[in-house]
């Protein structure tokens, strides 16, 4: 009987893109209806956290076996990629590629925020950064990194920021659980404007006459706290930037 993770193992290495479980359970399903093969068709059925437990047993096996490339999860799709330290000859191999310019340290500071906060208005980002984003905003969201993802519940219903699958394949993560920790970010406290007043509740916004606004909250003063641990989360995302340095299709680019 072949087993699941062989059988996977032979897919992702004929694959021309990475592929996520939900691909693999599909590509295995469609092959027991084509198939005869009793071996074959024992896949129809198989759930989703078993092709997850296989694939990662798989890539387990592989970095015990010190080869030359390896199985890795970017963007919660899997595929095998080339060992950093062998990129000086892949390159020559595969030629240059041209590679997208580096951020800043405005825009890594800004997306560090946006990824351990999200969702996360504009003015929420400005008052842990303590300045104006407008111009590292329009950067992130043409590089595909942000997006809008819906609007707050508060007064005039800002539009909410959350990261994209480009932030995740930029940093080589295969999901937002993997970013390092960023506790103390999470931490920093933000102030929300007030909620939407109803007259009552689940009934329309009452009208802007009868609105009665609570007073402001005078700040707490932990902006020059927030600067420090932005700067602490940003080169944690750092690291993470260099350790996915290997992780694109081998394939396809291995030298990057």
């Amino acid at each position: 009987m072949i087993e699941l993770k062989s059988v996977l193992e032979a897919i992702l290495f004929a694959s021309q893109k990475p592929l996520n479980v939900g691909d693999l359970k599909s590509l295995l399903a469609s092959a027991a209806e084509q198939g005869e093969q009793p071996e074959v068709r024992a896949f129809k059925k198989i759930k989703a956290d078993e092709i997850a437990a296989a694939l990662d047993t798989l890539r387990q096996e592989h970095e015990a076996a010190g080869r030359s490339f390896r199985l890795v999860c970017v963007a919660e799709a899997w595929q095998f990629a080339a060992q950093p330290e062998f990129a000086p000859w892949l390159r020559v191999l595969a030629g240059e590629r041209a590679r997208p310019a580096k951020l800043s340290q405005p825009a890594l500071e800004t997306l560090t925020i946006i990824a351990y906060r999200q969702p996360i208005t504009r003015a929420e980002i400005e008052q842990i950064r303590g300045v104006s984003v407008d111009g590292v905003m329009q950067t992130l969201v043409e590089r595909g990194l942000v997006e809008t993802v819906g609007r707050a519940e508060v007064v005039g219903r800002p539009m909410t920021y959350g990261t994209t699958k480009a932030f995740l394949e930029y940093f080589g993560l295969g999901n937002l659980d993997d970013l390092p920790g960023g506790d103390e970010l999470r931490r920093i406290p933000v102030e929300r404007p007030p909620s939407l007043l109803t007259a009552e509740p689940g009934l329309a916004t009452v009208p802007p006459d009868q609105l009665t606004l609570p007073p402001s909250v005078e700040s707490d003063g932990s902006e020059s706290k927030s600067g420090e641990t932005t700067a602490a989360a940003v080169d944690m995302a750092t690291e993470a930037t260099d350790a996915g340095a290997g992780t694109p299709d081998s394939k396809a680019d291995p030298a990057n």
